[in-house]
């Protein structure tokens, strides 16, 4: 079974262009997988409300956008495949929020000036990127990552 294309035509908004061409790269890419039949009928599902949606516009980019997020979702729970930097952008919110302010904490707090608690975010951050790129490269080695980043 083979995942069925968006037939949405494009308007004179290049951000809903790029976001149009970026989707139907993804379908392709997908389409090159060896995909099980219950995912391509979710997937197949999901392009349908794209494909019979009346909107133009920015309520289309942001309909696109939650539909790709759903797709992206689902491959990433069910195959374990990700798009390029997927873990990057992951771990980069994920390293400044449990590592930076906690690290920020204590530097203010054995400092006695609260005021560097900023300096934990740059800390956490570097560590989040680490982490990410290493798990990023581990699912490229693996043959897990897509051959796409989205933006």
């Amino acid at each position: 079974m083979e995942i069925i294309q968006l037939i949405k035509i494009g308007n004179s908004n290049p951000k809903v262009e790029n976001s149009i061409a970026q989707f139907k790269k993804l379908i392709e890419i997908l389409n090159t997988k060896n995909l099980p039949e219950n995912i391509v009928e979710k997937i197949n599902s999901e392009i349908s409300v794209l494909n019979s949606s009346e909107v133009d516009g920015n309520l289309f980019l942001h309909l696109l956008k939650k539909r790709q997020n759903a797709i992206t979702k689902l491959i990433e729970k069910e195959l374990k495949l990700v798009p390029k930097n997927h873990y990057r952008n992951l771990w980069l919110v994920l390293g400044m929020t449990a590592f930076g302010l906690p690290l920020g904490v204590v530097f203010g707090l054995s400092l006695g000036n609260i005021g560097l608690l900023g300096i934990g975010l740059p800390i956490g951050m570097a560590i989040g990127l680490l982490v990410g790129s290493l798990m990023d490269k581990k699912a490229l080695e693996n043959g897990k990552q897509l051959d796409i980043e989205l933006k």
